[in-house]
């Protein structure tokens, strides 16, 4: 069965309508807020990339290590493999994610393919990479690749809006939430959606950014 994609705003509003009629508390949600936003970015080595070079970093921290391998020409997998580490950490990379990118454009992957590619398969895939977990991947699978039907179940911020959305006692650990997120399919990606919508909404309340 071929994956729906999100490729516009208007496929954002179909499955925020849908869950909005399967679960009174995404109607709310989407009369609070309205529905969540397109939020997709490219695919391939490249955002992966980016993706390992944003852990544990601010934005703006990450986009000046972007932009600084982008202008040392350090931009595809072959150029990252012929680069020595000491070129890679005078650009801005800690010894960790030189390693994580050198793994990487190492791997071999078959980008192309992934875009066709069960989940399952896309996931095992990249997390077979050191520095690539688990929630890296399923972000990617959401955005780079925008599959309308994924979830990511480890983000914190995903966890936290369902606490508060759907009154919980404690913030959902990572087997609950999935198991929570399967009464959203086929429409889990806009799902995360609306509750990162209403995660930045409750905590501005909270006046936390």
């Amino acid at each position: 069965m071929t994956p729906r994609i999100l490729f516009s705003d208007a496929c954002m509003a179909e499955g925020a309508d849908w869950l909005a009629a399967a679960e009174p508390r995404f109607a709310a949600v989407l009369d609070l807020c309205g529905p969540p936003p397109l939020r997709r970015r490219g695919d391939g080595f490249e955002a992966l990339v980016s993706a390992i070079v944003s852990q544990q970093v601010s934005v703006a921290s990450a986009r000046a290590i972007m932009g600084k391998l982008e202008a040392a020409a350090l931009v595809s997998a072959e150029q990252f493999a012929a680069a020595s580490d000491e070129t890679l950490r005078a650009n801005g990379l800690s010894r960790q994610k030189a390693r994580y990118i050198k793994a990487l454009a190492e791997a071999g992957i078959d980008f192309d393919a992934l875009r066709d590619a069960p989940e399952v398969h896309i996931v095992e895939t990249l997390t077979a990479v050191p520095g690539i977990g688990r929630w890296t991947a399923e972000i990617y699978v959401m955005f780079s690749l925008g599959r309308a039907d994924t979830f990511a179940p480890n983000d914190l911020a995903l966890q936290e809006a369902a606490r508060l959305l759907f009154d919980l006692n404690e913030r959902p650990r990572e087997k609950p939430m999935r198991a929570m997120s399967e009464a959203w399919t086929p429409w889990r990606t806009v799902a995360a959606g609306m509750l990162w919508h209403y995660y930045h909404h409750a905590k501005s309340r909270e006046g936390v950014t």
